[in-house]
């Protein structure tokens, strides 16, 4: 880690230090995928879904409604929800309850509900997990396995062979009908300069050099932070801010998390042993926006080691050809 990175961190952890605790307040967090082969379960076919409303109801002992939430999916298909004070959650449950312009044609049916699971307490903190939320299309996808209807199998029909008699009493041959023509495999994506598989971290004054532009593949420059991080983003910073944009950031606890926040994003979608995924990611820097500017600044502080590599991990990019 090079000295500025250090006095960065010596100064935000003295800011950090001198700064209020959190407020006492609940977090639910989870994730809708579309159950692409209505089997009821997440398999390889699915994929997160945005947009999609998520509704968490809470019952007393007779079954009478308590509370009720909804929240939106983000672009990776999560939810975020924030409940001030220490609410009992142990009798509640999150079920998908519209479908909105991120659902391509999944939001036909909602899968069953599941209930919240306490995941963490500390300090007047509670953390809720929820299993994968399921909404499913009309009909399955036409590339889902069916086992209930079977391929049927190729038709043999056994032939005399030709040429010289067959002695008497020796097995028929058989002929399987000949292979339709199958057209030919597109060719392969050219491999990224970047080898997923090697260990990289990146500060973000990589991310803005121009050189490394071509590195900017899963996400756009101009991409909006709103639609990137979802609605306390979009509250955060307004909903005209791009990624370009928040690189800039820095003066601020808030802009400095959104800066990390974006350069942390960039680095896992390039390396496989970043050590924030990229759902990981999104999900931080939610519940730091729905926390104290204490909370905001040890996650951007956490961003920053990670983007520095820890002290061990070096930036792989090389310039773009």
């Amino acid at each position: 880690m090079d000295l500025a990175h250090k006095l960065l961190l010596t100064a935000l952890l003295i800011v950090a230090a001198a700064l209020d605790g959190t407020q006492a307040a609940a977090m639910v967090s989870g994730t809708v995928f579309c159950d692409q082969c209505k089997d009821g379960q997440r398999s390889l076919f699915d994929y997160p879904l945005n947009g999609m409303k998520v509704t968490i109801t809470c019952a007393d002992g007779n079954g009478q409604v308590t509370m009720s939430r909804e929240e939106t999916t983000n672009l990776f298909g999560s939810y975020v929800m924030r409940f001030d004070g220490t609410p009992d959650l142990s009798n509640c449950y999150a079920q998908v309850s519209g479908s909105g312009q991120g659902s391509n044609g999944c939001g036909a049916t909602a899968g069953p509900s599941q209930k919240l699971r306490l995941m963490f307490r500390m300090f007047g903190m509670e953390i809720y997990g929820v299993d994968s939320l399921l909404s499913q299309p009309t009909e399955p996808m036409s590339f889902c396995p069916r086992s209930a209807n079977p391929v049927p199998a190729p038709r043999i029909t056994p032939t005399r062979p030709s040429g010289p008699t067959a002695p008497a009493g020796s097995p028929p041959t058989f002929r399987l009908p000949p292979l339709p023509l199958l057209p030919p495999l597109p060719p392969l994506p050219p491999m990224p300069p970047l080898p997923f598989s090697q260990a990289s971290a990146c500060s973000h004054q990589y991310w803005t050099m121009p050189e490394y532009k071509c590195y900017w593949r899963v996400l756009n420059p101009e991409s909006k932070v709103a639609l990137i991080f979802g609605p306390l983003a979009a509250r955060r910073y307004g909903t005209d801010m791009t990624l370009w944009e928040s690189l800039q950031g820095r003066g601020d606890p808030y802009k400095t998390l959104l800066r990390e926040g974006t350069t942390a994003l960039l680095n896992s979608y390039n390396s496989l042993q970043f050590p924030y995924n990229s759902v990981a990611v999104v999900t931080r820097m939610n519940w730091a926006l729905m926390g104290s500017t204490r909370g905001a600044l040890i996650t951007a502080l956490r961003f920053i080691r990670a983007n520095a590599g820890s002290g061990n991990v070096t930036c792989k990019l090389t310039p773009c050809k």
